[in-house]
Formats: C-alpha cells, structure tokens, sequence
C-alpha cells in the first residue's frame, strides 16, 4: 500500500507496450462495488477470496499485460506460491522504507479501508511498520526486490525494463 504499484505499473505498461491492469479495479468492476464497500459489507475475508480469483482468472490470460495487486494480495492463502510458479509471470516488490510509506499513505487514508481509522501520523507509521514485519516474507519472496525510496517512477520503470531484457 503506498508503493506507487498503480503509478509503476501504469507507465511500465506504456513503455512495454502492453495492456495495464489494477486489480482492485478488476475486482470492483466484477463485483459492482468499491473496495471500501466490499470491505464493509462483505469483509476481508470475503474480499481476499475474490481477490485471489479474479486474480487467477486474469493471469490464465495469454495476452501480456502489466498486473498491479494490492499491498495484501501475496499475504493470503497460496497466492504468493501461485505466482511464484507461473512461468509467464514475473514478481517485483516495489519497497519502500517505513516513513516514506507513511508519509504518501497519511492524506489517502480516508480512499484506504485498512487504515481508514487511523488518525494520527504516529499510528500510521506503527501501523506501516507491523504490516511490512508481517507481510514481509511474502514480499521478500517476489523474484525481484527494487529499492524504491530514492527513485522516481521513471527510475524503477528503468530498472524493471532491464531486469525484464
């Protein structure tokens, strides 16, 4: 969450010249709700079980593309082993340090169901800080980790197109 995967994977697409897709908006439009309204009416788990399938559904597609998950999409279930072994897909954690997540997260926070509650900086940053010490063994897992925190979106294009070439 915070990452820029919307913003990265948006301009990777264009340079790739490939279709870009947000799977939060996949699952929105499959399900006619917001996240936030799924989140509030159905739940997590609820919502971390259509995530993964439409997930699926969107990767058994032939054509190439440019996937961004959400921040919590490789934490659940198998998803991460999924995507490990998908041999057409390719895995990029997009890290950050701590404060600089908390900094872009705090003005979003009311779009943001997990941290919607939060009011302080100082709980949001505790809140960043517990979620990437959780989260982290999925997100270490991906094939290529990129330090983000000094680079600008065009920078971690740059170093994915030569990762991927």
């Amino acid at each position: 969450m915070g990452s820029g995967k919307s913003s990265v994977g948006n301009a990777l697409s264009k340079t790739l010249g490939q279709q870009f897709i947000d799977l939060d908006h996949a699952i929105e439009q499959v399900e006619g709700s917001s996240i936030a309204e799924l989140f509030k009416k159905k739940r997590e788990i609820y919502f971390r079980k259509r995530e993964a399938a439409v997930l699926f559904e969107l990767l058994s597609d032939s054509e190439n593309n440019v996937l961004a998950t959400g921040g919590g999409t490789p934490c659940y279930g198998t998803v991460m082993d999924q995507l490990l072994i998908q041999s057409q897909s390719k895995t990029i954690y997009l890290k950050y340090d701590v404060d600089t997540l908390s900094r872009r997260l705090f003005d979003e926070r009311e779009h943001r169901p997990l941290i919607s509650h939060l009011q302080s900086e100082a709980e949001l940053n505790e809140f960043v800080r517990k979620h990437l010490f959780e989260r982290g063994f999925y997100y270490n897992r991906a094939e290529w980790v990129i330090d983000c925190t000094e680079l600008s979106v065009e920078e971690i294009v740059e170093q994915i197109v030569l990762k991927l070439f």
